[in-house]
């Protein structure tokens, strides 16, 4: 399988190349490059003692927003004791809280300080976003990530109540419904995101759907004004 090193030139290799998902190590963290990693479905994930590494997975979770799935258990406690919601008031505590909880089936989380900084970066550039469930005052949870042209790109969520991620999850996939994105990517497949709906597509599936997704004009800045 090969893997390439980046050096500080602004490119990636072809991201079919990734045969077990795994393209490149090495680069940096930049907004430019993220940007472009994202723009060609690719996305940094490592841990704390690993290199950079970049992967762009031969499956992928897609969701084509509108279609997100939320059990009736679900639907009837957000209904019952709904959370109120807000975009990008402060997503440095959001993804702050998303470092401590780890992704299912990884040892840890994969939000190092480096990446927390990187997307704070992003997210001061306006292409990362946080959807935030409040409730009294207080954060009880939310997730965050990145947008671009009319595709957006799920990175963590996290709860500190029973149904506070959903909530977020769910008031996501309205507004990207009702602002005519096309796609909401989850990265890696597994069983909780194949619950709430997500599909798992082939790699070439999925890049033919993101091209046509960075067709639109995606808006940049703030979402907290929406």
């Amino acid at each position: 399988m090969p893997v390439f090193r980046l050096t500080d030139q602004l490119a990636f290799p072809d991201p079919a190349l990734a045969e077990d998902g795994l393209l490149a190590i090495g680069g940096d963290l930049s907004v430019p490059r993220l940007l472009l990693a994202y723009r060609s479905g690719i996305f940094p994930w490592f841990g704390e003692d690993d290199p950079l590494l970049w992967w762009s997975p031969p499956e992928r979770a897609l969701l084509h927003p509108g279609h997100l799935h939320l059990s009736a258990r679900t639907r009837r406690s957000l209904r019952n004791q709904p959370f109120e919601i807000r975009f990008d008031t402060v997503f440095e505590q959001v993804i702050g809280h998303c470092s401590e909880v780890p992704r299912p089936g990884q040892d840890g989380t994969w939000i190092t300080p480096e990446m927390g900084e990187a997307y704070v970066a992003l997210h001061r550039a306006g292409h990362a976003h946080s959807v935030e469930a409040w409730r009294n005052g207080a954060l009880r949870g939310g997730l965050y990530g990145v947008s671009l042209g009319g595709a957006f790109f799920g990175e963590s969520m996290f709860s500190l109540e029973p149904e506070a991620s959903r909530a977020a999850l769910a008031a996501l996939d309205v507004r990207l419904a009702e602002e005519g994105f096309l796609m909401l990517d989850g990265q890696l497949p597994h069983e909780g995101l194949l619950g709430y709906g997500f599909q798992c597509v082939p790699r070439a599936l999925f890049l033919s759907e993101l091209a046509e997704a960075l067709r639109m004009e995606g808006r940049v800045g703030s979402w907290s004004d929406r």
